[in-house]
């Protein structure tokens, strides 16, 4: 069987993740990153097309006789035709979960980064101020405690379900706003406005859809605490980026961290770039060399499942 890996760079780094798995599915042709116009050569007459970001169009499809399933190293398939490859008889399967532990993670890492300061500790330390102090604890940055804050999670899937239990284990308020209520839920839930009413941090954790597309926008911000720090890790198009940066120069919130963008790579005029109290993560919340490596393994027992003429994790 001839495989097709397409852009492999965009899971392995460096070659931190052995590509051996991968080859014990058949003959792997790997290629580190692909542009639109190698994509259909580079398939070729393969059966089996493994790819996270490459676009699998209808065009792609019809020049590509012999493929017959396409696997994701990634939840969403935004970058598929489904609907041609589902006229073709292609299976397209995708890989579920296996970010969880890594985002939720990333997550608290902003949090703590905000409450804590040790960035900024660490900063006037090497600056030669705690030197300078006239007392043995040198704290002119304010500290907070999570405890007694109100943690609101947009999105109730596995990571949203992962980020209140590690909140509610600092002793958070935990309040969730989803679209389908969920049952037996241990925490309160709210719709988004007030969800955002109640958030000292309000953290996205939703798919995008056209409802969620520009869900962070400018009314939804001013409905905000100003001390309030907002925290995407879920889609770069569910924040209007303009609004969200007008919000963070005018005081209307008064942080925001982000991992993802509308267009990644980052461009050098996104509104985002200079705002003021924004941190930039370059989409490394789900990078974690374990969360990779668990990536790999369910893209090739995806593989395994539906050599076996039993496909798992199928999204058509």
């Amino acid at each position: 069987m001839k495989i097709a890996v397409l852009d492999w760079a965009t899971v392995s780094s460096g070659g931190d993740i052995s590509e051996d798995a991968l080859r014990a599915l058949g003959n792997a042709e790997i290629f580190p990153l692909t542009k639109p116009e190698e994509t259909a050569e580079r398939i070729g007459n393969a059966e089996v097309v493994l790819c996270n970001k490459v676009l699998i169009t209808s065009n792609i499809i019809k020049r590509c006789p012999n493929l017959k399933y396409i696997g994701l190293f990634a939840t969403g398939f935004n970058n598929i035709n489904i609907e041609a490859a589902s006229e073709r008889g292609i299976t397209v399967c995708n890989a579920g979960q296996y970010s969880t532990d890594a985002v939720a993670q990333q997550v608290f890492a902003y949090i703590l980064d905000h409450y804590s300061r040790i960035r900024d500790y660490d900063s006037l330390v090497r600056a030669g101020e705690w030197e300078q102090s006239s007392t043995f604890s040198y704290f002119p940055l304010p500290i907070g405690e999570l405890s007694g804050k109100t943690l609101s999670i947009v999105g109730y899937g596995s990571i949203g379900r992962r980020v209140a239990e590690i909140g509610c284990a600092f002793g958070m308020n935990i309040v969730i706003s989803t679209r389908t209520a969920p049952n037996n839920c241990p925490y309160e839930v709210a719709d988004i406005h007030t969800a955002a009413r109640k958030a000292d941090i309000l953290t996205f954790h939703c798919p995008l859809t056209e409802r969620t597309e520009n869900m962070i926008n400018k009314s939804l911000l001013c409905e905000m605490k100003k001390t309030a720090v907002l925290i995407n890790t879920a889609r770069g198009s569910i924040a209007d980026e303009s609004d969200l940066a007008e919000a963070l120069k005018s005081g209307i919130i008064s942080a925001a961290y982000v991992d993802v963008l509308k267009q990644e790579p980052m461009s050098s005029d996104t509104p985002l770039k200079n705002a003021p109290n924004c941190i930039i993560t370059p989409h490394t919340a789900w990078a974690a060399l374990e969360t990779r490596q668990r990536l790999v393994n369910i893209v090739c027992e995806n593989v395994r499942a539906w050599q076996r003429g039993t496909p798992i994790n199928k999204v058509n």
